[in-house]
């Protein structure tokens, strides 16, 4: 776990530049939430536009909408592929994006079609902390 500030970002995930999470299961496939930044950041989920089972993504695609009190950001895919499926239960209380975003608050599975390719593209490992401190120092710059 890399902990930066308030900020819990498990360092066995790979993170796009949007703060979409990427965690890679034992059967290939891929799941995707938002990170604790993000989260925190936008505060309490209102609503979400979930993408749909079936669709074809490609990495760096906006393929949802997240909505909170402060604002209305966008999900993008870190992996290309087809999405197999959707956390459901986040039409019902999409508020476990902020109580749980790596666990139960997971957004949608992917069947990657170019992983290997995507990854070389994702914050991974050492590269996770140097990031989330400029998306800090970033945030504090647009309050200040």
């Amino acid at each position: 776990m890399v902990k930066v500030g308030e900020y819990d970002l498990p360092d066995d995930l790979y993170y796009h530049s949007d703060h979409a999470w990427a965690r890679v299961e034992s059967d290939g496939t891929v799941t995707v939430g938002m990170n604790d930044f993000y989260q925190k950041s936008a505060g309490d989920t209102t609503y979400i536009d979930l993408p749909f089972e079936g669709d074809e993504v490609e990495q760096g695609e906006t393929c949802g909408k997240i909505q909170s009190a402060k604002w209305v950001g966008k999900f993008v895919s870190p992996v290309s592929g087809e999405i197999i499926a959707v956390n459901e239960e986040l039409e019902d209380d999409c508020t476990l994006i902020n109580k749980s975003p790596y666990d139960k608050g997971w957004i949608m599975k992917v069947k990657p079609s170019n992983l290997d390719e995507d990854l070389k593209n994702l914050i991974t490992g050492d590269k996770i902390e140097p990031w989330i401190k400029k998306e800090i120092e970033d945030a504090e710059k647009k309050k200040g």
